[in-house]
């Protein structure tokens, strides 16, 4: 795993990331890879803001994983400052190389360098195999969590 490098995700990589959120059943019901514009211009918003983290793993020059981190300000908690991890995804033939893994130390270790107390993510009631991941990596299924589409 040397040769991967974990770096802010540029334009041009959107066409790959928003291929690996389609890349499953759910993905593939809400994501549209046939039009990147919606992409681009959430891209332009989150590299404006210095509390989001949308990030590319890159190996030998090709983008092969993707998460976003969020540090979020609070008042609970102490006035913890927490991260929410979103949208990790693996390309299908780097899937059991540990490269997941990396990511999410990758994730941990920068809410750590922020000055984060806690780090959580959610992951959808029917992905059984992440929720095993994200066992394995120390994560506590502690919390229900509720949507509201709007």
């Amino acid at each position: 795993m040397g040769d991967l490098e974990i770096r802010p995700a540029v334009a041009e990589d959107v066409p790959v990331i928003v291929a690996m959120l389609a890349d499953d059943p759910l993905g593939a019901q809400r994501e549209s890879p046939d039009n990147l514009s919606p992409y681009l211009t959430a891209l332009n918003r989150l590299s404006g803001d210095p509390n989001q983290h949308l990030v590319v793993a890159v190996r030998k020059g090709r983008v092969v994983g993707t998460l976003q981190l969020t540090i979020v300000p609070g008042l609970s908690r102490k006035g913890a400052t927490r991260s929410i991890i979103e949208g990790v995804r693996v390309h299908a033939d780097e899937r059991g190389s540990g490269l997941g893994s990396r990511l999410i130390e990758w994730a941990v270790d920068q809410s750590r360098r922020e000055g984060c107390q806690l780090v959580q993510l959610t992951s959808d009631a029917t992905r059984a195999d992440a929720h095993r991941f994200y066992e394995r990596l120390g994560f506590t299924a502690s919390h229900v969590g509720f949507k509201l589409p709007l």
